[in-house]
């Protein structure tokens, strides 16, 4: 699997991607800068998770109008997979790539802990190694995590089984609507979520849960 992390300003959790993508594929992603215009031929795009440009504006909102997101625009267009983790999330939504928006959290305060998730649709490229239904740890570092939208768009998002995962029962850490974590495009190559997998692959680091999420990826993409 070729793949390619996206580095702009006050991202911090790049390394922590490109540590798990060279885990899990057994070749080290390559990097992308804000700035590029033209991304090489790879199979799945990662933008991780941080404060693009502090926060400022919107999360996400100065990452989205970067030249960069043209082009990860133009290869999703023609199939590629893209995953937003966090701040990643946050940039797809304001860039229009995903439905929907993230609201400061219910509680007023940043969120640092780790969570149960719902697999809510096992039949997505970057879900297939799970069971729907199955629950499975994974950590969440947050401050905008809160997701909602409008009635329709909610109604259309939950009728055609773009939700990939919700918060387990009794766990939501921000008071996403309809305890949605994770939500994909229409198309279903473009998946956003709040949670953090790239930190639970291997059991030396205290857990594996968040592997399956790559290795559909990668066996999808393999097959």
């Amino acid at each position: 699997m070729k793949s390619a992390v996206v580095q702009l300003p006050g991202l911090n959790r790049d390394r922590d991607m490109i540590a798990a993508l060279t885990k899990i594929s057994g070749h080290a992603p390559i990097t992308v800068w804000q700035t590029e215009t033209e991304i090489p031929d790879v199979d799945l795009i990662v933008i991780p998770g941080g404060f693009s440009y502090g926060d400022y504006l919107r999360c996400g909102a100065i990452a989205a109008r970067m030249p960069v997101m043209q082009a990860i625009k133009e290869k999703a267009d023609k199939g590629v997979k893209v995953l937003g983790v966090c701040n990643g999330f946050q940039i797809l939504l304001e860039a229009g790539m995903l439905p929907g928006a993230l609201m400061r959290n219910a509680s007023l305060k940043f969120v640092c802990r780790e969570i149960k998730l719902e697999v809510a649709n096992a039949e997505t490229d970057f879900t297939r190694a799970y069971a729907k239904g199955q629950v499975i740890r994974c950590p969440v570092a947050h401050h905008d995590g809160n997701y909602f939208a409008d009635a329709e768009t909610l109604a259309t998002v939950e009728g055609k089984g773009q939700v990939v995962f919700r918060y387990a029962e009794g766990t939501n850490p921000n008071g996403s609507i309809n305890d949605i974590a994770a939500i994909i495009n229409a198309k279903g190559n473009v998946l956003g979520m709040m949670p953090h997998p790239e930190n639970l692959i291997e059991a030396a680091h205290g857990g594996s849960d968040g592997r399956g999420l790559f290795a559909s990826a990668l066996d999808v993409i393999a097959a």
